[in-house]
């Protein structure tokens, strides 16, 4: 199964990006999958990345391109590394047979996109791509509603674990509906086989709101998100550039509590996609 590696450059400081790359790895084997870690060296496309690999994405940092649908055939033909979003990720899964990829967060629409058009490249990925990818909702500093509508246009089937509302990242609840619920790996792996079996393209998107124990104050992230917002707003800040900034002024404000939650959630995600994907390799 994918694992993304914009998420050890861009998402996390070093040294725990490293660190948490390497503990999802073990979670996923634990659990009894294969982790393949997902990124651009050297120009080459790599679906499974060595220890050093991931120290060395950790350590150099946002210095490491960060690499969407539309950078992919450039950063390439350079011959230079990239860390991988979620759309580069999918399509990379893709290309070697992968079918299950865990994250934190998808991109999405962004606050304010009626006026800047900003809206990630992973929500048409979705649509377009056969990878089903298990996150923790959508990230908390995008427009969440106008990103379920989105998805609802492009057709991408939006599920629970165990749940019918869209996890809010940081916290459990968004107060907003998903398509469907689906209460095991098992049942999910069967939804991914019987989607495959119809040809139909596309993704599946599953929300697995972080545990309640590691959930945020809705009160506490949503004004730090805010205020972060306000201040890339003013500093002119947008497009690629406004996820890591956004995350490292949350983290900021919360006193390090919004990168702990952010750590758990993976870990959470990583467990329900490696326990789905060896359910899957029984279907075939």
């Amino acid at each position: 199964m994918a694992l993304e590696s914009t998420i050890i450059s861009h998402g996390m400081p070093y040294p725990q990006n490293v660190e948490t790359a390497l503990n999802v790895e073990k979670v996923i084997r634990d659990n009894g999958a294969v982790p393949a870690t997902i990124a651009i060296i050297g120009g080459r496309l790599k679906a499974g990345l060595s220890k050093d690999e991931i120290e060395y994405l950790g350590k150099t940092g946002q210095a490491v391109t960060k690499v969407s649908r539309r950078d992919l055939p450039i950063i390439v033909a350079k011959e230079m590394d990239g860390a991988t979003t979620v759309a580069t990720t999918m399509i990379i899964a893709a290309m070697a047979g992968i079918r299950i990829f865990a994250t934190g967060g998808i991109g999405g629409v962004h606050r304010g996109a009626q006026k800047t058009f900003d809206i990630s490249a992973d929500l048409d990925e979705l649509s377009q791509t056969p990878v089903t990818v298990i996150c923790a909702g959508a990230k908390a500093i995008l427009d969440l509603p106008l990103t379920l509508e989105y998805l609802e246009t492009k057709g991408v089937p939006v599920l629970g674990y165990k749940t019918k509302e869209l996890g809010a990242f940081y916290s459990t609840h968004s107060g907003l509906s998903v398509d469907y619920q689906i209460d095991s790996p098992k049942e999910l792996a069967k939804a991914i086989f019987v989607k495959k079996e119809l040809d139909m393209k596309g993704g599946i998107l599953v929300s697995n709101p972080i545990p309640e124990e590691y959930s945020m104050d809705e009160t506490v992230i949503n004004k730090a998100i805010d205020q972060a917002v306000r201040e890339a707003e003013e500093q002119g800040i947008h497009g690629k550039e406004s996820t890591p900034f956004l995350l490292a002024r949350i983290k900021d404000l919360t006193g390090g509590d919004s990168l702990d939650s952010n750590i758990q959630l993976v870990y959470n995600n990583a467990k329900l996609a490696a326990q789905t994907a060896v359910e899957l390799s029984n279907l075939g």
